[in-house]
């Protein structure tokens, strides 16, 4: 399904547009080093390098295949990003290593007990006043999202999303100004973006 990633994305998920949401939020400053968490094939790390030329960005996956997809899509947009093999849960960072965290569509794909390490990690690697801004699988808020949740409900790793506990687990990773800020709706559901601050 890799080679199939991106053209769902685009046609079915308002990928650029979310994306694009989910940057201006970050609030990226020159000079700022941004990890996309989960990056796969890079989309999202590539248009964060390409609106902010001037930080540094990092990408960090688990799946070598798909990276090599990336650092190819990386190479023909003429991008100087890094692109990491590593799992979310046990970051190759030290602490205090990045001013913002992104991710996309990430979340969904880990258990409960995952998610709370993989959040705990990104409270870890993040600076003082460094942020978190995640978009993911969300609370239903449409008639359509609501009958797909029914469905989703039987996965562990998507039912935390469905039941709307993601900005708990933010806080219970220590995050502060946890807020969902907007929401998209999209064939397979509600999207969410969510946001939270490690305090200062």
């Amino acid at each position: 399904m890799t080679p199939l990633y991106d053209p769902l994305q685009r046609w079915v998920m308002r990928e650029d547009q979310f994306k694009r949401h989910l940057i201006r939020q970050a609030q990226i400053e020159p000079g700022h080093r941004v990890l996309d968490l989960g990056c796969g094939t890079a989309t999202l790390t590539i248009l964060i390098k390409q609106t902010h030329p001037q930080s540094e960005v990092v990408g960090l996956d688990g799946d070598p295949k798909v990276l090599a997809i990336a650092r190819a899509k990386a190479a023909k947009a003429g991008v100087a990003i890094t692109l990491d093999h590593g799992m979310a849960f046990q970051m190759p960072y030290p602490e205090n290593t990045f001013d913002r965290v992104l991710s996309s569509l990430v979340l969904h794909h880990l258990t409960t007990e995952t998610k709370q390490h993989a959040l705990r990690e990104v409270f870890r690697v993040l600076g003082p006043g460094g942020e978190l801004h995640v978009v993911d699988f969300g609370k239903p808020h449409t008639v359509w999202a609501r009958f797909v949740s029914r469905i989703m409900l039987g996965f562990e790793q998507v039912a935390d999303n469905i039941k709307g506990v993601l900005p708990t687990m933010f806080h219970q990773a220590g995050f502060d100004r946890v807020a969902e800020t907007a929401r998209y709706a999209t064939v397979f559901g509600t999207l969410s973006l969510y946001q939270g601050q490690k305090p200062g």
